[in-house]
């Protein structure tokens, strides 16, 4: 875990995606940190993270998130999630309702619209070859950094601004045998991930403010991830797009996703 701001300010609580770790956020915290506490976790399994692992399914991930929130007393807080990490945020806010703020990045939540139509694109091909028990960490030990370099340079804007030195730092990040499965498993949860959701959806609605950003250069429309969070019971969906990011938005326009962040938070 990684702290910086004052302690009596208000609390922001930062998950990464995946390939990526608590270091994904490193320019988030230095503009944040004028404002507000900031902190930023590896997910458990990951880089430096303790604590007993997860099935990788986003209640579990949820509910360890949760342990840590209650441990630091941490009080009107904001979650704020990228990639997986953004789904994580969307189990804990339907699992833990008193969450008051959130924000979800860069990501189709399993079960909820678009997914059905996500899950069918070609270009997602690493859905299905990292759920596979077993054989991802086998061809993917031992050569994380070239892998994981595949989906920087493809899927961002400007892949330079995922810099050598932090490409490194993910690949550290899943070093281990152990951290590998616990990236991968949470590929092989989605299922269980999607039942999850749907079962949330007959709840009652939500009144948990979300904020969804997107880069504006991702693939996809932002309405249909709107429109599938709000048939979810989010009666509370503000959005936007990060100009000039892809899919890392928070390490290719950090100054833009923060005031975003912080304009819907009202900082």
């Amino acid at each position: 875990m990684v702290e910086t701001g004052d302690p009596e300010a208000a609390p922001f609580l930062f998950l990464h995606g995946w390939p990526e770790s608590w270091h994904s956020w490193r320019q988030i915290m230095v503009v944040a940190s004028q404002q507000v506490r900031a902190i930023a976790i590896d997910l458990p399994g990951i880089g430096e993270s303790t604590g007993d692992p997860t099935d990788g399914s986003k209640r579990q991930l949820a509910a360890a998130v949760r342990g840590l929130v209650d441990a630091m007393g941490l009080r009107n807080l904001t979650l704020v999630g990228q990639d997986v990490g953004g789904m994580v945020t969307y189990a804990y806010l339907r699992t833990f309702p008193d969450l008051r703020r959130s924000v979800i990045m860069d990501v189709v939540i399993p079960g909820i619209d678009p997914w059905e139509q996500v899950l069918c694109n070609p270009y997602l091909w690493h859905f299905a070859f990292h759920s596979i028990p077993k054989l991802p960490e086998r061809l993917v030990q031992g050569h994380q950094g070239e892998y994981f370099d595949y989906f920087y340079d493809a899927i961002s804007a400007d892949p330079s601004k995922i810099t050598p030195e932090a490409r490194t730092a993910y690949a550290q990040a899943y070093a281990t045998d152990s951290a590998l499965t616990a990236g991968f498993n949470w590929y092989r949860t989605f299922p269980q991930d999607a039942a999850a959701n749907k079962e949330a959806n007959s709840q009652a609605p939500m009144a948990t403010r979300l904020l969804y950003l997107r880069g504006e250069k991702e693939g996809g429309q932002i309405n249909d991830y709107l429109d599938g969070l709000r048939s979810a019971g989010m009666t509370h969906v503000d959005h936007a797009l990060v100009p000039n990011a892809g899919h890392f938005t928070q390490e290719e326009a950090p100054e833009d996703t923060w005031r975003l962040i912080a304009d819907f938070s009202a900082i």
